[in-house]
Order: structure tokens, then sequence, then C-alpha cells
């Protein structure tokens, strides 16, 4: 397995996962501008030429603190599942976050999101809770 950071001249890589890797359908404009903005990062694990994971962040800065890391998604498509993958993408994206001066590191899931849950606990987080509000149908 290979990971790379995708940058917007390897668009074409994130173009080409196969479906169910992420939530929906990759949008290609979309895409561009959230490879665009630095402030992202977008690391893909391949099999080969398959890509078969995923792992999205964002670094987030703030006028009174260092930056932080956001983990915006890991994912891991079904036929490769408990293979590490969701593992060696989550310490990756940890390493690049310290290389990027980043002093936390941060992510939500859901309660009931067992495999998420073994993964952060397997890799030391330490769980927090907070409550979450969204706007999703305002707009």
């Amino acid at each position: 397995m290979q990971i790379t950071e995708v940058t917007l001249a390897e668009i074409d890589l994130l173009l080409s996962v196969p479906p169910g890797l992420f939530d929906n359908d990759i949008c290609p404009d979309q895409s561009r501008a959230f490879l665009a903005d630095p402030a992202n990062i977008l690391l893909l694990a391949h099999d080969g030429a398959l890509a078969v994971g995923m792992a999205t962040a964002t670094i987030l800065r703030h006028p009174d603190k260092a930056p932080s890391l956001f983990i915006n998604e890991v994912g891991t498509l079904d036929s490769h599942l408990r293979q590490g993958i969701a593992t060696a993408l989550m310490q990756h994206m940890i390493t690049l976050a310290r290389t990027r001066a980043c002093q936390g590191i941060w992510l939500g899931t859901e309660p009931d999101n067992t495999a998420a849950l073994a993964l952060y606990r397997k890799l030391g987080g330490q769980e927090e809770t907070f409550v979450g509000f969204g706007w999703d149908d305002a707009l």
C-alpha cells in the first residue's frame, strides 16, 4: 500500500477513485477548490492502481492560538476493511500535522460508529464530549 498526499496537479488521482470510497460521487469543481486551498489535506491510499482508502483534513488557524488540524473524514473501501489502511492514513495525517506546526489534532464521529471509535482509541485519541449543532437544512 502506498499513501499519497494529493495536490491540485494530481487531481486525476482523486477524480478516478472508485465509487464507495467517499460518501458521494466526486465533484470536479469542489475537488479543485479543495485542493487549491493550502489549508486542506487529502490523502489517498493505493493498492496498486486502485485507491482503497482516503482521509481529508483542514488546518484551522485562529488569532489567539496555534494552528490545529481537523480531520474531516477517513474512509476505506468495503472490500479492504480491517487491513490497517485507516490506521496508516491516520498515522500519516498525524505526522503531517506535526510537520505543519499544528498543536492539536481533533475530529468527531457518531457515537454508534464502532469501527471509527475502535480505531481512534487504538491510536491513543483522548475521548472528549462536546455538543454539535448543524444547519444543513437552513440554506
